[in-house]
């Protein structure tokens, strides 16, 4: 039998317009040929965010997500010179609920802080967490078009139960596989059935090895891979050797490691991870850790001294809004013609 494709919707290419011939698909695989790699591998940066994630993944080079948890998390890390982005749903938890991790944010929190974050520089691919898909086929395919209208590039969904937990924490449960293939799926389907083709990157992430071992989690990733996932990314991998081998099980399917300072996975630099064969490093709480650190030392220097002149560290109120893009716009507001910001 040939490749499977969900959808048998005509759509239009949207990545460069010459492409790469491809190769057959093996038989029970899920295959779109519009969305084959070859065809990301020339032509300029595409200003479709997830277009350019595609690029960024067919050609050489590891891709760097800094995980960010708010406005001020984003902009920091884009005047840091970052090319992609990470919208973790635990610090998302935290930044928007106060909460930690374990399923208490809704859809709506995830989307509504996607939609502020892509909007700040909207060809900059931002990946987020979609944690299990917020319920059944239905729901998952109803959080990947909400994510697409979002200008998410990518997201991930995992195989954790509904009550789920952060990665790095004990105690996970998984589903059934074929559960998680449900979820990828679904996911898969949502992308093809928008209209015009999108090329929305579908990221399929197992929790499974702290659970079931190794093996399994290699397995439900190989399988997530043939039901379409674009990505395999598994949580919690303890060793460099773990790495490369799950790497090498999983090629050509690109891989994502998720590195957490104190977590189960070791501190690797992306230089390292680069090396191990994976091709998307994230360092999901590296502003909300960072955050609390900074904020806690402002908080007691305030109340032990009754300033914050120190913790302001020469940062009037026009620099800090400059961060957040004031020149930005005060730019725009002169160019149609306004006269608000003439002094600012």
């Amino acid at each position: 039998m040939p490749g499977l494709n969900y959808s048998s919707q005509t759509t239009t290419v949207s990545a460069p317009a010459v492409a790469t011939p491809v190769e057959a698909p093996r038989a029970g695989v899920y295959f779109n040929a519009r969305l084959d790699p070859k065809n990301f591998l020339e032509g300029p940066l595409s200003h479709n965010a997830a277009t350019r994630l595609r690029q960024m993944l067919a050609r050489p080079g590891i891709v760097c997500a800094p995980g960010i948890c708010d406005g001020i998390s984003a902009r920091v890390a884009l005047e840091a010179g970052f090319d992609c982005l990470y919208q973790s749903g635990a610090a998302t938890t935290a930044s928007r609920l106060g909460q930690p991790d374990v399923a208490i944010a809704t859809l709506n929190d995830f989307v509504g802080a996607a939609q502020m974050v892509c909007s700040l520089q909207p060809s900059v691919p931002v990946i987020a967490d979609a944690d299990t898909g917020f319920g059944g086929p239905a729901n998952v395919a109803r959080t990947v078009r909400q994510y697409v209208s979002a200008g998410v590039a990518g997201m991930h969904i995992e195989d954790q139960v509904q009550t789920k937990r952060c990665g790095h924490l004990m105690g996970k449960q998984v589903v059934s596989r074929e559960e998680f293939l449900t979820r990828i799926r679904a996911a898969v389907i949502a992308r093809d059935s928008i209209p015009g083709g999108s090329d929305f990157v579908i990221i399929g992430r197992t929790d499974s090895a702290q659970v079931l071992g190794m093996e399994e989690a290699v397995i439900r990733l190989k399988l997530a891979a043939d039901a379409g996932a674009d990505v395999c990314f598994i949580e919690g991998v303890k060793t460099e050797e773990l790495l490369r081998s799950t790497v090498a099980a999983l090629a050509p399917k690109p891989v994502l490691v998720n590195v957490i300072s104190g977590g189960l996975t070791p501190s690797f630099t992306t230089q390292e991870a680069e090396r191990m064969g994976a091709k998307i490093i994230i360092f999901s709480l590296v502003s909300s850790v960072a955050m609390v650190h900074a904020v806690r030392d402002a908080m007691r220097s305030l109340k032990k001294t009754g300033t914050d002149f120190s913790s302001a560290r020469g940062m009037d109120p026009k620099a800090f809004f400059e961060v957040m893009g004031l020149n930005e716009v005060i730019e725009l507001d002169a160019k149609a013609g306004g006269s608000a910001f003439q002094i600012v």
